[in-house]
């Protein structure tokens, strides 16, 4: 059974009609990307070192040596590796006015001084080289589970090239995302070796908060009364203190989410207009807030599950037998107070609906919800 079977997703009166993309490497990216150009109408051919021997093709495609499979078409993928560029030099003239889509990667960030798109670009003068598809993973591709990975960011110096591209991006259902000259390729080279870079900031606010809410917490309820009463508290500190940490953090956050949304309201009523700039540490904030967002209602989540806790914990359960052995021991019984129980379930209905309001939040700032509301 083939890897890859030829299912169109479309149907096409004339599956020429999208033109032919050409692939040098046969590679997981370059087959599942084949495989994908495929489904959506295009011819694809593949450019090989050994046509005769190249395994797993994508069923309907055509496998050439290179400089066969450049001349068939006029943009042309290379998902090779930097290091092997060198094979293009003996038919660069065929090249010349082709565009070369370069979808490599690399293993750390700045790993070379030059993008692998420029240094493609300097190697065959002659042709127009956009960078794309680095930030789509080849499973992503073969899978169909493109939800993650939708967006493509792409660059080049010819206009009408990157226009070529956007259209094959387009047509795979995916996102094209300009982001200017050739020059920012390094810059999106680095996107996919980048880890939670929009994250870094909301995490180091909420463990700068943690820290400074749990300092606070165990200062006052295990060092104070170590110090002035001899008592040791510090059983408090797993779970008492906390459950103190999670909600005070939590709303905390939640605060900042919708802050900068009132700052950025009186500053564009100051200035009178709302297209000017926004300050730089005002567009980082502002850029976060659903980082922030997210991290609060992890937050949220955490105090729920450490008060559902509160019951089974050894010092709980030794001060309800021992509350009871006092009322034995002394022979009165507590009466009970009508007030004190409104007071109880009103506080841990208040939770539960707090809780609740901060999970349809969290859920509501999802694209595609809230687009469905």
């Amino acid at each position: 059974m083939d890897e890859y079977p030829n299912i169109p997703l479309q149907v096409h009166s004339d599956p020429t009609k999208r033109g032919t993309v050409c692939i040098f490497g046969t590679g997981d990216f370059g087959r599942s990307l084949g495989y994908k150009l495929l489904q959506c109408g295009y011819v694809v051919v593949f450019g090989s070192r050994n046509p005769n021997s190249s395994n797993l093709i994508p069923r309907g495609a055509e496998v050439l040596s290179h400089a066969e499979a450049a001349m068939k078409s006029s943009i042309i993928i290379i998902a090779i590796h930097r290091e092997h560029y060198d094979f293009l030099m003996p038919f660069s003239d065929i090249l010349k006015g082709k565009i070369l889509v370069d979808v490599s990667n690399n293993l750390k960030i700045n790993q070379y001084p030059k993008s692998n798109a420029e240094l493609l670009a300097s190697l065959v003068t002659g042709a127009k080289v956009v960078k794309a598809f680095n930030t789509v993973s080849a499973w992503a591709l073969q899978s169909g589970t493109l939800d993650a990975s939708r967006q493509v960011f792409l660059c080049g110096d010819e206009a009408k090239a990157k226009e070529a591209v956007m259209e094959i991006v387009r047509s795979l259902g995916l996102t094209p995302l300009d982001q200017g000259s050739l020059l920012a390729a390094k810059e999106i080279e680095n996107y996919p070796l980048q880890l939670f870079p929009l994250w870094r900031l909301p995490f180091y606010i909420c463990a700068g908060f943690t820290i400074l809410v749990f300092l606070y917490c165990l200062i006052f309820e295990v060092f104070h009364p170590l110090v002035t009463g001899k008592e040791d508290t510090s059983y408090l500190i797993m779970i008492s203190i906390a459950n103190r940490v999670f909600p005070i953090v939590s709303l905390i956050l939640l605060a900042l989410v919708y802050l900068p949304g009132i700052f950025a309201a009186i500053i564009q009523l100051y200035r009178g207009t709302k297209y000017s700039r926004f300050p730089d540490w005002l567009d980082k904030w502002m850029l976060c807030r659903k980082q922030l967002g997210l991290v609060a209602l992890a937050y949220a989540f955490l105090h729920a599950i450490y008060t559902l806790v509160m019951p089974i914990r050894y010092y709980v359960r030794w001060w309800v037998e021992y509350y009871i052995k006092a009322q034995i021991k002394s022979n009165t019984t507590y009466p009970f107070l009508n007030y004190y129980a409104w007071l109880s379930d009103s506080y841990v209905a208040l939770g539960i609906l707090g809780f609740f309001f901060y999970v349809l939040l969290g859920i509501t700032s999802l694209p595609s919800v809230s687009n469905a509301v």
